[in-house]
């Protein structure tokens, strides 16, 4: 049997919510209902800080799991950073967001659960480390024997910094600086890397401890004992690589005997305590006192034995050495035979010196001033006279030429010369006229050759022949029929001028011209001479 529907939906008394109230709402609820709960689960799907800082994970057990946040203020507060896969207790509250309609907790502390998971932590970072060359023996330095000024990082209020200055005072007092660092909590780890670098940026003295603030030799860092929990912030990353990184000579003092860090495997030395620490870094002053005069009376001693020993040594080479006279003799027979040389030599010598005297003063009578000038009073009078002599026989040859040109002159009349040469001279004007002319006339005829070669290579001959130049607008040669366009302007050069034509297409009309009418016909209109289309 069928039911017939209603006419109208059923009207109920629940308000009505927006999307918007209802999640409000629902997040009210959930907030206040739950408020901060502490919260134990496993890290999954966390991929590292977001870009904004903040940090966005899951919490998850073997039968649920809970998205979970990170703001970025208390991100960067935390003591530790969440790791995929790590067990923590996380502490916070438990909210909704309502763009996806789910819940979260928004985390605002987180510790591991239990210290297996320190553990493991502490172990992965060690090996991290490791691989980096962090922990390497080859890059550990020697600590100085006696260092001028020690650097001390620790707490000023704790025990540690007490049993350090008393055990340098009992030992050797030296110079120390004390950097003021927490050794627990969330800033210890900052402060430490912080006070390492400090020290190591302070300006290194040539000649002892100067200024206001000298840079220590060697640094001790040091803390007294505690749980795995207290000791860690000398088990992060920031204080490792700052231990690594510096170039002073450091202890690490952390802890008793059986404790353990990571700074301890990056220091240069590891003290079991902060007292040994002080130990190691200074020599014992009585010590020194005591091996110092040891040594200087053992030295004193050993050159006591030397002097002895030297003197006995002295006295046996004295009595094994000859006689002065058994010396001196065979240098005396050397002196006395190099004596009788010595007089023969310079004997010698001087006569060698007086023949090379008197060549040198003959040699300077032959150079003399006086000499010279004789000589060459010698050359002037033997020049004059030969000058003398040339002259008289250049005037004796300069008369003989003179006489023969006087008898010359007198032998023929000077007008019977002057005929003859007046006639020679007729003769040759007429000789040169007559082979002017001639050249004339043979250059006259090789020109008109050459013109009349010319003119029949010249294009005015083709020209007069009945035949045009073409040239453009711009007075190009035109030289196919290719190169015209219709309309295009023209110019005709013929032998005896120039004419303006147009250039029409292949169906234009031939002019006629010279041709006779038939009578009564009209005259048909005057048509342009054009180079195409069939005109004349």
């Amino acid at each position: 049997m069928n039911r017939k529907p209603a006419d109208t939906e059923p009207v109920t008394n629940a308000p009505e919510w927006t999307v918007s109230s209802l999640s409000g709402a629902l997040k009210r609820t959930l907030e206040d209902a739950f408020g901060h709960v502490r919260l134990r689960g496993e890290v999954t799907g966390y991929r590292g800080p977001h870009s904004s800082g903040h940090a966005y994970f899951g919490l998850k057990d073997e039968g649920a799991r809970i998205d979970a946040v990170i703001w970025k203020g208390v991100f960067q507060k935390l003591r530790i950073r969440p790791e995929e896969g790590m067990e923590v207790i996380a502490v916070g509250r438990v909210t909704t967001f309502p763009a996806s309609s789910r819940y979260q907790i928004v985390i605002e502390s987180l510790e591991p659960a239990g210290v297996g998971a320190l553990m493991a932590i502490l172990e992965e970072r060690r090996r991290k480390l490791a691989a980096e060359g962090l922990f390497d023996e080859s890059r550990k330095r020697p600590l100085p024997f006696l260092p001028e000024v020690i650097g001390v990082v620790t707490s000023p209020t704790g025990a540690v910094i007490r049993d350090i200055l008393h055990r340098l005072a009992d030992r050797f007092p030296r110079w120390v600086l004390v950097w003021p660092v927490r050794v627990q909590g969330e800033t210890s780890a900052a402060e430490v890397a912080a006070a390492i670098r400090g020290f190591n940026a302070l300006p290194q003295a040539m000649n002892g401890p100067t200024g206001p603030v000298p840079r220590p030799d060697v640094l001790i860092v040091a803390r007294g004992g505690g749980s795995l929990e207290d000791l860690w912030s000398f088990n992060e990353e920031v204080v490792v690589r700052a231990a690594a990184e510096s170039a002073i000579p450091l202890v690490s003092a952390i802890g008793h005997e059986t404790d353990w860090t990571l700074i301890d495997l990056a220091a240069d030395l590891r003290a079991p305590t902060p007292t040994a620490a002080a130990e190691k870094v200074v020599p014992v002053r009585l010590d020194l006192l005591a091996a110092i005069a040891d040594l200087a009376r053992r030295h004193r001693g050993a050159m006591m034995r030397l002097g002895e020993r030297r003197a006995s040594d002295l006295r046996a080479l004295t009595r094994a050495l000859p006689s002065a006279d058994n010396l001196l003799a065979g240098a005396r027979q050397r002196l006395d035979l190099a004596g009788g040389r010595l007089v023969h030599m310079l004997g010698a010598g001087v006569r060698r010196h007086e023949a090379r005297l008197a060549a040198a003063g003959q040699k300077l009578a032959r150079l003399s001033p006086l000499v010279l000038l004789e000589r060459a009073r010698a050359r002037w009078a033997t020049a004059a006279q030969g000058l003398g002599r040339g002259f008289a026989h250049g005037i004796e040859r300069r008369a003989a030429i003179l006489t023969r040109a006087v008898s010359r002159l007198s032998l023929q009349p000077l007008r019977l010369r002057a005929e003859a040469g007046r006639e020679r001279l007729t003769i040759a004007g007429t000789r040169l006229a007559n082979a002017r002319a001639a050249r004339l006339a043979a250059e006259r005829a090789r020109v008109d050759n050459l013109w009349k070669l010319v003119e029949s290579l010249s294009h005015k001959g083709v020209l007069a022949r009945g035949y045009a130049i073409v040239l453009d607008s711009e007075g190009h040669t035109v030289r196919t029929r290719a190169a015209v366009s219709e309309g295009m302007a023209l110019e005709l050069v013929f032998a005896d001028g120039k004419v303006g034509a147009t250039a029409q297409g292949e169906g234009a009309q031939p002019a006629t011209r010279g041709r006779k009418r038939k009578s009564g016909a009209a005259a048909p209109p005057p048509v342009q001479p054009t180079l195409f289309g069939g005109g004349e």
